[in-house]
């Protein structure tokens, strides 16, 4: 019995060690490939967009391959062979080629050299072909999806594992051109690769990732979004190439295309030179940040360590003489000023809807005109701010969810109508910081400092001052999504709720990161609660603070570098 046991386990050891050593044998060849041309693939091009060339008329293929990472050159070269001939042909490239959930590391997978094999033999098998060939690889990646598996990730994950690939495959295949396949979705910046490897970006009309997206209403006019898309690629400074699902009239497609062309061209003076010319070196601060209020109330202003404080201005203030007044309360402090120049609020009765269009027109010329005749004789520093928060996707100010174009232009008329160049006088850019801010840049020869706001709740869903993200955290993601600006930071607003203690230990966390960034010129303080009808049924969040916790954030912040 006992002899018989051993006859049968070392059976089935030998039975093991053969099936390893046949393991072992087989070649890649011998593994099925997920390889495959994708039928249900329809992405046509409509047309190619570049700024200083006219409508291009080069008729494109287009195909998709899902591509996995095993190496079959034979079955490369049949999957090829599906692929009639063409003088100008797009591959799309889905690598891999499975939905979200299948494959969680697929970036993870090409910046650690897995599909390093495959790309070098499907683009040596592809540099045989005629007629010049571009690659589009893993596109539509900025839309907050969870479709395809490059989606949902980290843009730093995607911008290496996208460089990886071009990277190799130009290696290979030195005339293959690379395509950037953004959707056009707001935030599309925010994946932007640089343009080392880049020959061309593109967008897509109404592609399969935007339909299902939420994040953004979605633009129904098809010329005002096929405008915005183009518009988004403004910074990159390659030809865009449009392409559409295969969804609508080509015919009204087209047709939508050139009436977007033709306003993106007629908007130029106001997008382009602004938007491609080389930025200047970011100027670092040396020494403390400047710190500063809103603080309305008057609680924390005469603090030793406060050098800076915020006015928000709306028309009506300057009218009635109120803005002459505070801000002459401010010098007589010795304090620099933030004005924050809010364009509505007008006793003349001049539509709100209109503001931008009123700023363009000359409608607020008077208005304007009283605000820099009042800061002109100071000698304290002023930071303009204008129209600030243009960029998200709601209505609480009469300039958010308009035209980026047109505000451009508005904040250019307002940054450039005074003509005596005061160097006291600092020109600022005031996103959020949101997703998509970028869409709204006009450039860097109006700007001399980008803001942002930071505040700890994110929004009027969660009541929990636990909750609250973390000074760093938010600073992290929106000073990233200004990269492409190369301007120094001022954080014109930031605050925090809840108890005391918490506030504390928020504020000295931020004080630690503040100091640890030298591209932060300053930061203000929003001591006051928020505007109460902005919040629905729930309380507004109050932000102040003791005069106590405020100093002990300042002291910590003065020393933090």
């Amino acid at each position: 019995m006992k002899t018989s046991k051993i006859l049968i386990v070392t059976a089935g050891i030998i039975s093991i060690l053969v099936l390893l050593f046949f393991f072992q044998k087989l070649k890649s060849s011998d593994i099925p490939s997920a390889d495959s041309l994708d039928s249900s693939f329809h992405e046509p091009v409509i047309g190619v967009f570049e700024l200083n060339e006219q409508s291009q008329s080069k008729s494109f293929a287009h195909f998709a391959l899902k591509l996995d990472k095993q190496v079959d050159e034979s079955y490369i070269n049949k999957l090829l062979n599906q692929i009639p001939e063409a003088e100008h042909l797009i591959i799309t490239i889905l690598m891999p080629g499975t939905d979200y959930a299948s494959a969680p590391n697929a970036l993870k997978d090409v910046n650690n050299g897995d599909y390093d094999a495959k790309i070098e033999a499907f683009c040596s098998a592809l540099k045989k072909r005629s007629g010049k060939i571009y690659l589009r690889w893993n596109p539509e990646m900025e839309v907050p999806v969870q479709l395809y598996p490059w989606q949902y990730q980290a843009p730093k994950d995607y911008i290496e594992a996208f460089n990886h690939f071009a990277k190799l495959a130009k290696s290979v295949f030195p005339a293959v051109k690379i395509v950037w396949g953004a959707a056009g979705y707001p935030g599309a910046d925010e994946y932007w690769p640089g343009a080392e490897f880049v020959d061309f970006a593109s967008v897509t009309i109404n592609g399969k990732s935007e339909l299902k997206a939420t994040a953004f209403p979605a633009v129904k006019d098809l010329e005002v979004n096929i405008k915005r898309k183009i518009q988004r690629m403004r910074m990159f400074g390659k030809p865009v190439l449009v392409l559409h699902s295969g969804n609508g009239n080509e015919s009204n497609l087209k047709s939508a295309l050139a009436k977007a062309v033709a306003e993106t061209r007629r908007d130029a003076a106001y997008l382009y030179p602004v938007a491609s010319s080389a930025p200047s070196a970011k100027k670092d601060r040396v020494g403390v940040p400047l710190i500063g209020v809103y603080d309305p109330k008057e609680m924390l202003v005469n603090s030793e360590l406060v050098g800076v404080e915020h006015l928000f201005i709306d028309l009506e203030n300057v009218q009635t003489g109120q803005f002459k007044k505070d801000f002459s309360a401010i010098t007589s402090r010795k304090h620099d000023a933030i004005l924050t120049i809010e364009p509505w609020r007008d006793q003349k009765v001049r539509k709100d809807t209109n503001v931008l269009n009123n700023v363009v027109n000359g409608i607020y010329d008077p208005e304007f005109d009283e605000i820099y005749r009042i800061i002109a004789g100071s000698k304290q520093t002023v930071y303009l701010r204008f129209a600030h928060e243009m960029e998200i996707p709601i209505h609480r100010y009469a300039w958010q969810s308009q035209d980026p174009a047109l505000y451009i232009k508005a904040f250019r008329y307002f940054m450039n109508f005074d003509k005596s160049k005061n160097k006291h006088i600092k020109k600022v850019w005031g996103p959020a910081g949101d997703r998509g801010s970028m869409e709204w840049w006009p450039g860097e020869d109006v700007v001399d400092y980008i803001s942002i706001a930071i505040y700890g709740l994110p929004d009027k869903n969660i009541t929990d001052p636990e909750k609250q993200e973390s000074f760093e955290t938010i600073f992290n993601r929106k000073a990233y999504r200004m990269r492409l600006a190369n301007k120094p930071l001022f954080i014109t607003e930031f605050g925090v709720k809840g108890p005391e203690d918490f506030q504390q230990k928020w504020l000295l966390k931020a004080a630690k990161v503040i100091g640890g960034h030298p591209e932060v010129h300053g930061v203000s303080y929003f001591n006051l609660a928020d505007n109460p009808k902005v919040w629905g049924n729930i309380p507004a969040p109050d932000w102040s603070v003791s005069k106590e916790t405020f100093q002990h954030f300042a002291k910590s912040l003065s020393e933090s570098r």
